[in-house]
């Protein structure tokens, strides 16, 4: 992934804390087999505020792509999500688009990454008395390592009605979706 061109505005009104300290910054990126993308962010420094998209630099048809991940390699596949999009991980988690999703140009082993630290911070809000879903979260942590390891497989799906995502190997399969 290269960097082709970036802009970046600073002291902007921060929509939440009402300050002057927002940063609005656009990136224009290659990323090979995708084509260009522009990477949107506005990051406050004042309450840590952040919201992040993806756009395809040419419009694409709605995707659904859909990957078995079975090894250690398979930690280093291009993940592409905008705020859009759905990612399905069955018997894990979903995440859906809505106010507060992000889009992000990761790798397979950032997208778990992800997971695993939105699952540690549910399970740390959780009730102690909740011992079921203490363990439940332990033992879906464990699930995430083990498929980072390459001991566990794994089936993700990425929808984006939008086109704008991507999981970026040959072993994943591109269908369209249907609205």
């Amino acid at each position: 992934m290269s960097e082709t061109n970036k802009e970046q505005v600073d002291g902007q009104l921060c929509p939440l804390c009402r300050t002057k300290n927002l940063s609005l910054s656009e990136e224009c990126i290659e990323i090979p087999y995708f084509d260009r993308l522009f990477v949107f962010s506005m990051t406050c420094s004042n309450c840590d505020f952040h919201k992040s998209d993806v756009e395809a630099a040419e419009q694409k048809e709605p995707c659904k792509f859909d990957i078995e991940i079975d090894s250690e390699e398979d930690m280093n596949i291009r993940f592409v999500k905008s705020s859009e999009a759905t990612v399905k991980i069955p018997h894990v988690v979903t995440i859906t688009p809505g106010a507060a999703s992000e889009g992000f140009v990761t790798n397979i082993e950032g997208l778990l990454n992800r997971v695993r630290d939105s699952i540690k911070k549910a399970s740390e809000m959780t009730d102690s008395e909740d011992k079921a879903a203490r363990k439940k979260a332990k033992n879906l942590l464990k699930k995430i390592q083990k498929v980072k390891w390459g001991q566990e497989n794994l089936k993700i799906t990425l929808e984006d009605p939008t086109g704008n995502s991507a999981i970026i190997s040959e072993k994943a399969v591109k269908k369209n979706l249907r609205n």
